[in-house]
């Protein structure tokens, strides 16, 4: 678990935006397709992949996981978050405002 006070001060390295404990089930979700390989597996490599936990970003478009109780907070090891099925993934407007275009599901460094 994260201490409350460390949630308040965390944030995505990237865009700012407060995070917010994962729920169960997605991270569940997540771990299932980092096992069945449809993810991949992060920076970390072997078993690395597998999550304690994770941290969402506000706006729900990534997961930065929690291993050993410890947020992993580095853009390299975000997990994109599938959109709602019947959402249909957004516009392209939404991608290219936010400049998240190409991203792949796992992003693993700097030239993903």
């Amino acid at each position: 678990m994260i201490h409350p006070e460390l949630l308040e001060i965390l944030c995505c390295p990237e865009t700012r935006q407060p995070v917010r404990v994962a729920p169960e089930a997605l991270v569940e979700s997540v771990n299932r397709a980092i096992r069945d390989g449809s993810l991949g597996v992060p920076a970390g490599g072997e078993g690395a992949g597998v999550l304690d936990g994770g941290l969402v970003r506000e706006d729900g478009k990534f997961l930065y996981p929690v291993r050993n109780g410890i947020p992993i907070m580095l853009i390299e090891e975000r997990i994109a978050v599938p959109a709602p099925e019947g959402d249909g993934g957004g516009s392209a407007e939404d991608v290219e405002e936010d400049g998240d275009a190409g991203h792949h599901p796992v992003e693993t460094g700097a030239g993903a």
